[in-house]
């Protein structure tokens, strides 16, 4: 049979991961190259270069995959678009106001976020529909296009629309939109109604500004991108990674870049997701360490889904997959407080000058300074031999900081340790509590340049007695493009108790949401990927009447033709989440929800123990670490024994990363390559 190929890279902020994938789900290259802020397209070119280098027939690629941080950094860095936005009139101050809730409860003091459309671009426009969809104030359109004049000549490139309960009745955004299009066909134009159409106003309001905000500068940015995978004669389109571990073509997320913001960590929970069912574990918690941040995030079967994310100081409503960042990463920089408190992060090194060892200028210590200084990190093989870092130079800067503090630098190095893993320790156990889960009962997966590093030391600080390591490691997030698959999420707002319900309303809503959801799967998919299925999953945002938050409720088909079936299990969830309920109290349904996912082609799973067992003898070397000196086995994977477990200490040379095993616990290597380490009995 013709081997096929899957690609899927991966931009993080300071590498750029490339893995490739037979048809038989074989990895076959794996690799990073540095990210490049000013032109992140340049490094998927050079990935594609190295690709072709290694013998990777490029013309047999038939899916090509890949992920972004370029629309969340333009968000967190504010360099978008000069955004304009269009509001009722009477809602000016929408993004000025937002929930009115302090960002830090025990902080009065705190500072205001910023709009991201600051008010002097905002315009009201003379309308009005009301809750139930009627048309109070028609659509004024001498003065909606003299207000889109003005800020055309205060220098908007992009303009939102959000009117008021538009989400029940489009049709002045619709309006507006065509006018706008006609009279300013240069603006990049989105409405609210067709982003995200939810009741909440200033949740769909704001997802409408960030997607203007970030759509010029991603649309160009995919305009480059399809020029230059051009010249490399590539077959497969070219399809983006969402923030709910879907995937879509590029033209679609150059004009809805709101749903990529998170798709970077979404696509590695995807990956380790895809890991975990092939190793037959249930639940886990991923590690994903790069050098800027470490990433977790909740598997039971499953990942855990949210619409409470954030990215930089904004609330992001579309749903995506539930991920928290918990710590720093790799590249983050160690300093000193003004009372002489060793800090570590939140600053980060980046690629570009990076750490003190990689020798680019950069003059601060990092973590991963601080790992080479201990003898964890092998000066001539990081990145597979191909990337020198230089130990004087973490030494020199770990001095520096150890001066402050009356400790040499090896010390120092093993302080920025414990800082960082008792920095992700403090945030990892309340996040832990306020999801209900006791991490003992889970498998921690580590991935990222950095996971496989620091896992073993974040499971001894909380208690978790197995820790997996996936094969390529350092490049999984880019393994998720190459195993995602069409999805995406589709919302109606009903507002209804269940008592007001008409008969069969409920089904025949979601029969239209399901309708919406193929209908942009089977246009996706004109894009030239093939589907081996289409379903659908159903759920609604339920709650008492008189009450202000909601909960998610999964549904059924059979609960959605028969809604006090509904009602029923919304009160044994309500029971279950706070042990109390009131079964005869009414149930509203706010919101009603429909995912689409179209499955590709499954492709067979690699056989079992194709990675042969090395007799090579191991390497040892002098280490220091929880302030002794320790001799460590050095070993490459081949080299550990199939469901043999080996003591600890023990160091995994990878091309992409390096596995550190403290002393305590045992490793050995499954038949899918997974090395996994449990504490000693």
């Amino acid at each position: 049979m013709k081997t096929i190929y899957r690609l899927g890279i991966d931009i993080g902020g300071t590498f750029t991961d490339a893995l490739v994938m037979d048809n038989h789900g074989r990895v076959i290259a794996a690799l990073k190259t540095p990210s490049i802020a000013a032109a992140p397209e340049q490094a998927i070119f050079n990935a594609l270069d190295q690709l072709k280098q290694s013998g990777v027939d490029l013309h047999e690629i038939d899916l090509f995959v890949h992920g972004t941080t370029l629309g969340v950094n333009t968000l967190i860095e504010r360099n978008g678009a000069v955004t304009g936005l269009l509001v009722t009139k009477g809602f000016r101050d929408i993004l000025e106001i937002r929930r009115l809730r302090l960002e830090d409860t025990t902080n009065l003091y705190g500072d205001k976020t910023d709009a991201l459309v600051p008010r002097h671009l905002v315009k009201e426009v003379h309308e009005r529909t009301l809750a139930n969809g009627n048309i109070l104030q028609p659509l004024n359109r001498e003065q909606l296009l003299q207000v889109v004049d003005e800020l055309v000549e205060e220098g908007i490139t992009a303009l939102a629309i959000s009117f008021l309960h538009a989400y029940v009745n489009p049709a002045h955004e619709q309006l507006a939109e065509e006018l706008i299009k006609e009279r300013h066909p240069h603006l990049f134009l989105c409405r609210s109604s067709a982003i995200w159409p939810q009741q909440r106003e200033f949740e769909r309001t704001l997802a409408t500004a960030m997607n203007a905000y970030v759509g010029e500068r991603m649309g160009s940015y995919f305009l480059r991108l399809q020029e230059g995978i051009g010249a490399y004669s590539l077959k497969a389109n070219l399809l983006s990674t969402m923030s709910n571990g879907g995937i879509m073509t590029a033209a679609r997320a150059a004009k809805e870049p709101v749903r990529t913001l998170l798709s970077g960590p979404a696509s590695g929970v995807i990956a380790a997701t895809h890991i975990a069912e092939q190793a037959g574990i249930r639940q886990v918690i991923t590690f994903d360490m790069g050098g800027t941040s470490v990433d977790v995030a909740l598997i039971d079967n499953e990942p855990a889904y949210s619409t409470e994310n954030k990215v930089g100081d904004f609330p992001v409503i579309i749903p995506a997959v539930d991920v928290t960042a918990i710590g720093a990463g790799g590249g983050s920089i160690s300093w000193l407080d003004s009372v002489g408190v060793l800090k570590v992060g939140p600053r980060s090194a980046g690629a570009n000058p990076g750490p003190a060892s990689y020798h680019r200028g950069g003059e601060e210590p990092t973590t991963t300074d601080a790992y080479l200084q201990l003898g964890i990190l092998q000066a001539d093989r990081f990145l597979g031999g191909q990337m020198r870092l230089h130990p004087e130079l973490a030494e020199r800067a770990l001095g520096n900081l150890g001066e402050r503090l009356g400790l040499s630098p090896t010390q120092t190095a093993q302080a920025i340790l414990d800082v960082a893993t008792a920095n992700m320790y403090a945030q990892f156990s309340p996040l832990m509590a306020r999801k209900g889960v006791d991490p003992r009962d889970f498998t921690l997966l580590a991935y990222g340049g950095a996971g496989p590093m620091h896992a073993f030391l974040m499971a001894r600080e909380v208690g978790i007695r197995r820790v997996l390591i996936p094969p390529s490691p350092g490049t999984l997030c880019a393994m998720g493009c190459t195993v995602a698959n069409l999805r995406n999420d589709f919302v109606h707002t009903l507002h209804k108790s269940s008592q007001t319900l008409e008969p069969g309303e409920l089904a025949n809503l979601y029969t239209r949401l399901e309708d919406q959801g193929r209908s942009w799967v089977e246009e996706e998919a004109r894009g030239g990927v093939k589907l081996k299925q289409i379903y659908c999953l159903y759920s609604a945002d339920m709650r008492y009447e008189g009450q202000a938050f909601d909960l998610e409720i999964n549904l059924t088909s059979e609960e959605i033709v028969d809604p006090e079936k509904a009602r029923n299990k919304f009160h044994e969830f309500y029971q279950n989440v706070f042990g109390i309920s009131q079964p005869e109290a009414d149930v509203m349904f706010v919101s009603l929800r429909a995912t689409i996912v179209g499955i590709l082609p499954t492709q067979s799973t690699a056989s079992p123990a194709e990675l042969p067992f090395d007799e090579s003898e191991a390497e040892e070397r002098i280490i220091t670490f929880d302030h002794q000196q320790q001799t460590a086995k050095v070993l490459k994977r081949g080299q550990i024994p199939l469901d043999m477990p080996i003591h600890g200490p023990i160091i995994v040379e990878e091309y992409d990363t390096t596995i550190f095993i403290p002393p305590g616990f045992t490793v050995y290597r499954d038949g899918y390559g997974n090395v996994i380490g449990e504490v000693e009995q």
